[in-house]
């Protein structure tokens, strides 16, 4: 008979996002890496999202997936399972993405429908500063000048912000 481990029993089958989440931050514990999202559509498809403050390794999102695949039963419920890193054109979506990005130039798109674009110099619970280059004329000199700003935007009123990839 096989060992059924920490397998969640078939009474207690029904997959959620919750259950998902649950299991893949036991496994996060071990490495630097943080979660990002968890997704469980109405057929099963599960997709978890993790990154890692260093770069994330295809073996981590492997040993993610084995680990989740074995903590459920696939006798109780059928399921997919996708475990990724979030891609260059996906929007934050924690704290812990913030905080990998500092000193990256972002795009942030708030909840007025402006747009900032600058360095990501902090990060905090409350909110981001970015640092902003502009170049205007300034009295008294000749040409424009670049002007440096710092910017402060409270979580609250920011609508998404994506790393600028630049080539």
């Amino acid at each position: 008979m096989k060992d059924q481990g920490t397998r969640v029993p078939c009474f207690f089958a029904m997959i959620n996002a919750s259950l998902i989440r649950e299991l893949a931050e036991k496994k996060i514990l071990e490495n630097k890496s943080f979660l990002v999202d968890v997704t469980v559509s109405a057929a099963n498809k599960i997709k978890v999202t993790i990154d890692n403050f260093e770069g994330l390794a295809i073996d981590e999102c492997v040993n993610m997936s084995r680990w989740i695949e074995n903590q459920l039963d696939r006798d109780a419920e059928d399921f997919e399972l996708e475990v990724t890193s979030p891609g260059l054109d996906q929007p934050f979506k924690v704290l812990h993405q913030y905080q990998k990005n500092i000193g990256k130039e972002v795009e942030v798109k708030l909840n007025d429908g402006q747009k900032a674009q600058g360095k990501l110099l902090e990060v905090d619970e409350i909110g981001i500063e970015l640092e902003l280059k502009s170049s205007e004329k300034v009295e008294g000199k000749k040409g424009k000048q670049i002007i440096i700003r710092r910017l402060h935007l409270p979580f609250d009123k920011i609508k998404e912000t994506r790393i600028i990839i630049k080539f």
